[in-house]
């Protein structure tokens, strides 16, 4: 009953905007996007540049709005909202969602020594390609870009992080693949929407967060960290951008033609504007976050139970119906060497 308010409480906001919208010319259509993050977002950077793509290419026959920082869409129900036409476009985070994503959100962590945004998207679509089940827990959408990341370490609030050691007793927000490695290492992890993060730190809530340098300035971490471990801890694609399948069914052949070709100029924007958004937040915490390296020794450890534990978390999938081994087989075996990806063999 609560979700059903949720989205009702959703769908009339999604009524109002749409009443408030001007009289458009004849032969353009226009297309709502909504995210949960504000235009000076890097995210949303790379998001403009493909409005602008977008409009260039159709000669202004197709316009796309944007609706800024949670206005419309809600952090953890965009999947749904979207597939219920509260927005035309919008940013999904399936690595977030709570049902119906079991596989999108372990498999983003089958992707340890891939270390660019390039690798992880081609990883994932190496994924996509080769696992129906993909498919399936994204029916009702069509997903316009998939986006990769920078690789986060361990911001804290008030205890200094220079070893694994550590990170014992550390209550600590992470994403859903690595919770059993910081389990393994002694920490009490949690998992929530970066939204609600910086509110979390700020109470004592959390005492840190698995986070890339970029969230200093872009989520305003600096605020609320002191210290950062940099290690380096892998991080997988996802699918990030969508429409309703049933409002891409709507638009004309050419409309569709036009979109499918902006997928590779919205991913490029994002892997962009992500790589540029580490020097700003470095930048932007330099004087106020003290960072510790971790040692090669340290590091190893990491990855070795990191790896160990997205086997068994795949293997758990069979709960589900879903076989999460061939999935990590595949995603494994399509990993030639560093960030060279060539879809394997799932066997």
């Amino acid at each position: 009953m609560r979700w059903l308010a949720t989205l009702f409480a959703t769908l009339c906001a999604a009524l109002l905007v749409a009443s408030c919208a001007k009289p458009l010319p004849a032969g353009v259509t226009e297309l709502t996007y909504a995210t949960p993050y504000p235009p000076s977002h890097p995210f949303s950077k790379a998001d403009q540049r493909w409005m602008d793509w977008v409009e260039e290419q159709s000669q202004g026959r197709i316009r796309v709005r944007p609706l800024w920082s949670g206005s419309l869409l809600s952090a953890d129900m965009s999947m749904e909202e979207l597939r219920h036409g509260v927005a035309d476009i919008g940013l999904i985070t399936p690595i977030y969602v709570r049902g119906g994503t079991h596989l999108i959100r372990i498999q983003s962590g089958f992707y340890s020594g891939v270390k660019t945004v390039e690798g992880q998207v081609a990883l994932y679509r190496c994924l996509e390609a080769g696992e129906p089940q993909v498919a399936r827990e994204l029916q009702g959408l069509k997903v316009l870009a998939v986006q990769g990341g920078l690789l986060p370490g361990l911001l804290t609030r008030n205890r200094r992080v220079t070893s694994l050691d550590d990170i014992r007793g550390l209550r600590i927000r992470a994403p859903t693949e690595l919770l059993p490695v910081l389990r393994n290492l002694g920490a009490d992890p949690v998992n929530m929407p970066m939204g609600e993060v910086y509110s979390a730190l700020t109470k004592g809530v959390i005492d840190g967060v698995v986070a890339p340098p970029d969230t200093f300035r872009a989520l305003h971490f600096v605020d609320v960290g002191k210290y950062y471990f940099d290690m380096q801890v892998p991080r997988g694609a996802y699918p990030a951008r969508a429409m309703g399948e049933a409002r891409w069914n709507t638009l004309e052949p050419w409309q569709r033609d036009l979109l499918e070709r902006s997928t590779a100029v919205w991913e490029a924007a994002l892997a962009e504007e992500i790589r540029a958004s580490e020097a700003v937040g470095r930048a932007a915490g330099e004087g106020i976050i003290t960072y510790a390296r971790i040692t090669p020794a340290d590091q190893r450890r990491f990855d070795e139970l990191y790896l160990h534990d997205a086997r068994i978390n795949a293997q758990r999938l069979n709960a589900y119906g879903i076989d999460g081994l061939r999935a990590f087989n595949l995603v494994r075996s399509s990993i030639a060497g560093p960030d060279t990806i060539t879809c394997g063999d799932p066997s």
